[in-house]
């Protein structure tokens, strides 16, 4: 294991980057709820093919009511913002957001295309878990898996934690002649992209408070180390056992990593590919030669997956944002350069040009 750390946890440079710091990884956060899910399909309790309302009878509204379990994992079920407006405090009230989705109608016909359920992630697959396996999404993540598993992560916190939790630093100014590729869902706030994103509205500084560190949002507020990441994606590309800890069988986690949906993300207007509740490598998220690897980053660069070919699990936690290029976060290149060169492995870099 190669176990690295440094920086500050402070935009003053103030503070260094402990062992035990962890910090927001946003999406990433993502397939830490994925393996939740899994968890409970391999538990035979709940059922990849089955409608969701099979569970959570009040989501059949609106012509939802055939909306099977796998296309909220797949970003395939028409769902990824709510229309109404919302006020600001609103994500931080688990019954007024799954009542919202609930009764949200798909913004396109269920299952025939997929778009990035950016926010709508969380209550979706959050409140299939919390109905299932009968404990609030980071309940189960504490119960289940990290204390199992003795990771330093966590989907919600307690104010005990702030201490050693690094603040997120904004992404800064776009050098000149470079575009943002979200720069269509910040300038149409009201669009279905926009309201993806931004409804209920998040204020920049939103993610280093209280309020935000203590929800389980498990689309985008985990809090972790790279090391538990690390950890996590490793017991998925070893068949789903480490070090004597079993989560999952192996043919459970072949089912995650197949191909859902591939191509122009509704969402975010470029190529995206997804397993159940995963990413997989693509052109737009390169971060494995290996197209069956599979993971999950987050906004600003964070980093999590595992390559079950090479028995690799990877992590990479970070506190300053930048905005990704082509291929992902410019920041992982070199180091899965050198993580796979150190194996033997090919990684080839994207070319963001």
């Amino acid at each position: 294991m190669v176990d690295l750390w440094a920086g500050h946890v402070d935009a003053d440079r103030s503070r260094p980057w402990q062992r035990d710091t962890i910090v927001n990884v946003y999406s990433t956060t993502k397939g830490m709820g994925a393996l939740c899910a899994h968890m409970l399909v391999d538990r035979g309790l709940l059922d990849l093919d089955a409608p969701v309302a099979t569970y959570w009878p009040e989501f059949a509204q609106n012509g939802k009511e055939a909306i099977p379990v796998r296309w909220l994992l797949s970003h395939r079920a028409g769902l990824p913002a709510v229309e109404r407006s919302l006020p600001l405090d609103a994500a931080f009230d688990w019954e007024t957001m799954t009542a919202a989705v609930a009764a949200q109608k798909p913004w396109w016909e269920p299952g025939t295309q997929h778009g990035y359920h950016a926010f709508t992630f969380s209550w979706l697959v959050g409140e299939v878990v919390r109905r299932v396996g009968g404990k609030s999404i980071g309940a189960f993540f504490r119960d289940e898996v990290a204390t199992p598993l003795g990771l330093n992560a966590h989907i919600g916190i307690g104010p005990e934690f702030d201490a050693r939790t690094a603040d997120i630093i904004p992404t800064p100014p776009l050098p000149e002649g470079q575009v943002d590729p979200m720069a269509h869902v910040w300038e149409n706030p009201d669009s279905m992209e926009g309201k993806a994103f931004n409804n209920p509205p998040m204020r920049r500084r939103t993610v280093n408070t209280r309020e935000w560190r203590a929800a389980e949002l498990v689309a985008a507020n985990g809090h972790t180390d790279a090391r538990s990441l690390a950890r996590m994606y490793a017991l998925l590309a070893n068949g789903g056992e480490l070090d004597g800890v079993r989560l999952l069988r192996s043919e459970t986690i072949e089912r995650a990593r197949v191909e859902q949906s591939n191509g122009i993300d509704a969402v975010i207007g470029s190529q995206s590919r997804f397993g159940l509740g995963f990413m997989l490598p693509s052109p737009m998220r390169r971060f494995s030669d290996n197209p069956a690897a599979l993971g999950h980053s987050g906004m600003g660069g964070s980093l999590g997956f595992g390559d079950p070919e090479a028995r690799l699990g990877v992590g990479y936690a970070m506190n300053q944002m930048l905005t990704s290029v082509p291929g992902g976060d410019r920041r992982w290149w070199s180091m899965l350069g050198a993580i796979y060169g150190a194996l033997g492995l090919p990684f080839t870099a994207p070319d963001p040009a």
